[in-house]
């Protein structure tokens, strides 16, 4: 018997006798071998839960913190759905699907995988850059193409040696579980202590506004919340209808960007074959829902509401005074102008007739149809500088201006400076620093992963072989790209395909994994019954209409936005329209049997 199944075989006899001795010595054994939640956990806080995090503060002050708490909550249902068939069974759930559910779903669940892998992983290798060329250090390291190639070289090589010392059983595994719970704790001890030093400052914030926002409030889908309801209340019409459709329009936004971060559709898909991969089966089905919930649920929780916490305190209805001149050139001072110009001078325009302008700048923003477009307009007067305009930006009343700067997508390093009164300069980029590496880091590590078990199930073949290793190098040398595609112009398309699948597919996962609970072919007796059978569909059922809420309202924003061109708006229609016209069609195409190769000859000990 190898060492990694005489560790198994370890691990049950131990569960298997605190079992016996009761609930306490239990939770105590589940603690000890807790593993593939911290996975989880690596994964999911990484740069779209910072910047999604950031921004629900900076829109809803303390009142959205219940979004990540109900939607971790709802991904954790799930996962421990596919977790309980896939312990039960012992089997893939990529070949399950394919032969009990549809080929389709199957294989359209390991693309939208692997796209999202090698896609979504170079932003993770821009924040740990961003964080060491604007926190860790400045002075040291660079801004041109040469040092950002010579990071993203070592961020690869680094993060391929853990993702090989994962692979191996013994030692190299044991040391890799220590550093990603290291990573992580890293990253929670970083956020969190800045929350607190903001509560000891007795300044910040009120901890009841904190605790109050954890109750469930749906309102801010549809209308303005925090203090941002409370400074548009006061701007007369028309113009407090111009900002509250833009405040809901970013709101619902950050909603659903938020609570697709908690849980993607990779983390689907890497959860069940990382417990396979520690030979874990029937008997390790309650530590496997032990695990998620402390491994990942936890730290998430935690992680996302300390920065929802910190970006409320510091940029909630706040602006600079530079912003709030109204000498156009002090105003330009503001490091948040930028961002707000377009939208203010779109408020400006309101009143086009009293600004005068000169038909050359008329003709020259008119669009296909012969009429004015006001988005041109807008982008060529503030080209020109045009003097009526500028003054009647700066002139704006001081509640328009806190909305416009409420509306700005501001970096994640903003937050540090605004912290230096209370930390220290130094300190508050340090702290932010390592936390914002540690999160982008984790997920480069846990991506690459993901996408070897992927190619592995792709080409069928057992993981930690040839087809594993080119998954896991593909996805890295795609993330290490990143100063070259993801700071182009491919980007907003690459963003938009891979979200306009992901979010389509995620709702049909859980449809997906529902179906597989309550399968008799599938799960045959090991099917819950009873109450727990009540329970489990009552909670699925939660999480599914959440996500296929989130999934409709987010189509809905792509395909009626006006910031989205008519190309961009039919890639998504054609992607949405034709996955679901194939996904009708594969209930038609089961498989009638599965030629699957078991997932290792010797089952590693760790994913």
């Amino acid at each position: 018997m190898s060492d990694n199944m005489s560790k198994v075989e370890s691990d049950r006899e131990i569960l298997q006798e605190a079992q016996a001795k009761g609930a306490g010595a239990t939770l105590g054994a589940w603690v000890r071998l807790s593993g593939p939640g911290w996975l989880q956990s690596a994964i999911t806080l990484g740069g779209g839960s910072l910047s999604g995090a950031l921004f629900l503060g900076i829109l809803g002050g303390y009142s959205l913190l219940w979004l990540q708490l109900v939607a971790i909550v709802c991904g954790v249902v799930m996962l421990s759905a596919i977790s309980y068939v896939t312990l039960s069974t012992g089997e893939r759930p990529f070949q399950q699907i394919n032969t009990h559910i549809n080929p389709v779903l199957g294989w359209g669940w390991l693309i939208a995988t692997v796209a999202a892998n090698m896609i979504f992983l170079m932003p993770q290798f821009a924040l740990c850059y961003s964080a060491l060329n604007k926190n860790m250090a400045p002075g040291l390291v660079g801004d041109d193409i040469r040092t950002k190639a010579i990071v993203s070289g070592v961020l690869l090589v680094a993060g391929g040696i853990l993702v090989f010392m994962n692979s191996r059983p013994g030692l190299a595994t044991k040391i890799f579980d220590i550093l990603l719970k290291a990573m992580i704790a890293v990253i929670v001890i970083c956020f969190f202590g800045v929350v607190v030093k903001l509560g000891l400052s007795g300044e910040a914030f009120s901890w009841s506004e904190v605790f109050s926002g954890f109750i469930p409030d749906l309102s801010a889908a549809s209308e303005p919340t925090g203090k941002l309801a409370e400074i548009a209340s006061q701007v007369e019409e028309p113009y407090q209808s111009f900002w509250t459709t833009r405040i809901v329009a970013d709101q619902r936004a950050a909603m659903i960007g938020a609570a697709a971060t908690a849980v993607g559709i990779n983390m689907t898909f890497l959860l069940p074959y990382s417990m396979l991969a520690r030979g874990w089966d029937k008997t390790f089905r309650g530590l496997a829902r032990f695990d998620l919930s402390t491994g990942m649920a936890i730290p998430y929780i935690l992680v996302t509401s300390c920065v929802v916490i910190a970006s409320a305190a510091a940029f909630h209805g706040k602006v600079d005074p530079a912003f709030l001149s109204n000498s156009p050139e002090e105003m330009e001072k503001s490091p948040v102008y930028g961002g707000a110009q377009k939208m203010m001078a779109a408020r400006v325009l309101i009143n086009e007739d009293e600004l005068q302008i000169p038909q050359k700048y008329l003709d020259e923003a008119k669009g296909e149809d012969g009429k004015t477009d006001k988005a041109k307009l807008a982008a060529v007067l503030l080209k020109e500088k045009y003097p009526p305009l500028m003054a009647g930006i700066a002139n704006l009343p001081e509640s328009e201006k806190r909305l416009a700067a409420s509306l700005v997508k501001r970096s994640e390093f903003l937050l540090s400076q605004s912290l230096a009164p209370l930390l220290g300069d130094s300190i508050s980029r340090w702290v932010f620093g390592i936390g914002v590496f540690g999160m982008g880091f984790s997920t480069i590590i846990i991506l690459m992963m993901i996408n070897g078990y992927a190619f592995s199930e792709m080409l069928n073949t057992k993981p930690n072989g040839a087809a594993h290793v080119l998954g896991c190098l593909l996805a890295g040398l795609s993330g290490a790209s990143w100063f070259v595609v993801w700071d182009g112009p491919a980007k907003v398309w690459l963003a938009i395909l891979v979200s306009s699948f992901a979010v389509l597919f995620l709702p049909i996962a859980y449809v997906t994994f529902f179906m597989m609970m309550n399968s008799k072919s599938i799960l045959g007796e090991d099917r819950p019954k009873g109450i727990s059978w009540l329970i489990w569909n009552v909670l699925m059922i939660f999480s599914v209409v959440g996500a296929i809420a989130a999934a409709y309202v987010s189509l809905s924003d792509k395909l009626t936005s006006p910031s989205n061109s008519f190309e961009q708006k039919a890639l998504v229609l054609t992607v949405v329209v034709g996955y679901l016209i194939l996904f009708v069609g594969g209930f038609f195409m089961k498989k009638g049997g599965s030629q699957e190769l078991p997932l290792d000859s010797e089952p590693t000990e760790s994913a």
